[in-house]
């Protein structure tokens, strides 16, 4: 463990072995706990600013069963670790621990490693706290150019742009995505920008406009314009079972259906039109960090418009109830 007097009051205000957090234990709750001890080859971590996701809120419903400390995106600044060409650096860090030695990892593939832990999903804590611990090679440097704000949105933009990884889209190809919210909006850029011609279906009018004014075509839901059976790819981004459903009545024989956010519990596919009309059905789940650093540093993908409002550590519990009682875009924790 590293001397906190190293650090100093003036920099980080340490005075104890004790941090904050955001606890989960049944119901979420602010708790101090200890500050996390490294293993080797690991690096701590002083969070500097993190943010609220979708599926934050899903497993304070019971997903992944987690308990502990939560939260995945994230920015901070080294305090100590073995490599001393990462100490001070502000990073941002891939929330899969691979084991690193199994056939899922030897192909790159450690997001599906059986053994992985996922930080502040499953048996790993997370970054709802003042210090978290992540290894070295989990570890992300972020650019100059990247402000704080948007470094913290590195992981749901990696989340969008891993339908580009799992599939090609040729420029010109016509896709619809269903859901307004904040993953909603990163996905119609990154498509956008990769050449789809691309459609957000939402419900909320001033996030409808937002995307208008990035030249995104908008329908709100209900609206019928689009006819059924008529886009080659489809992306659910609601978080809901009927996101689904209307994903499934867009798309094309042969077409796809991306399943892109996570929600806690079941939905009712049409597994008849599945056969039939030979759909393909892609669930897509975490990017790599290095395209989603690269979109930011070039301004490919606009963030910093999406967050609505900014708590400290100490009000986070305000904060998931601000998000359960207001339609918004993306709200940050601030652990400085």
């Amino acid at each position: 463990m590293f001397d906190f007097k190293e650090l100093g009051t003036h920099d980080w205000g340490l005075t104890t072995s004790l941090m904050k957090s955001l606890y989960l234990d049944k119901e979420l709750m602010l708790r101090e706990v200890p500050v996390p001890r490294r293993a080797p080859g690991e690096a701590l971590i002083k969070v500097l600013l993190a943010g609220i996701c979708g599926t934050d809120r899903e497993i304070l419903k019971g997903y992944s069963a987690f308990r502990g400390i939560p939260g995945h995106e994230f920015v901070g600044r080294v305090v100590e670790c073995d490599n001393s060409e990462w100490k001070g650096k502000r990073v941002v860090g891939e929330i899969n621990l691979a084991c690193g030695h199994c056939t899922w990892c030897a192909k790159g593939l450690g997001r599906h490693c059986p053994t992985r832990t996922v930080m502040g999903i499953v048996n790993r804590p997370g970054a709802f706290a003042e210090y978290v611990t992540l290894p070295e090679v989990n570890l992300r440097s972020v650019p100059d150019e990247v402000s704080d704000q948007a470094a913290v949105f590195t992981e749901p933009v990696a989340a969008a742009c891993e339908i580009l990884e799992q599939m090609t889209i040729a420029p010109g190809t016509r896709v619809a995505v269903i859901g307004d919210g904040r993953l909603g909006l990163l996905v119609v850029q990154v498509l956008k920008q990769a050449g789809a011609d691309v459609t957000l279906i939402g419900r909320h009018g001033w996030k409808l406009d937002l995307a208008k004014s990035w030249g995104v075509r908008v329908i709100s839901e209900g609206a019928r314009e689009l006819a059924p059976n008529s886009i080659p790819i489809t992306v659910d981004a609601t978080g809901s079972p009927r996101g689904l459903g209307e994903a499934l009545r867009l798309v094309e024989p042969r077409g796809t259906v991306v399943m892109k956010s996570t929600f806690h519990g079941t939905a009712n596919l049409d597994a008849t039109k599945l056969v039939v009309d030979e759909v393909t059905l892609l669930g897509s789940r975490c990017g790599l960090f290095a395209p989603a650093l690269d979109s930011l540093r070039r301004g490919r993908v606009t963030v910093e418009s999406l967050i609505t409002r900014t708590f400290s550590l100490n009000q986070g519990l305000e904060a998931f109830a601000y998000l359960n009682q207001n339609s918004v875009l993306k709200v940050l924790l601030d652990m400085r």
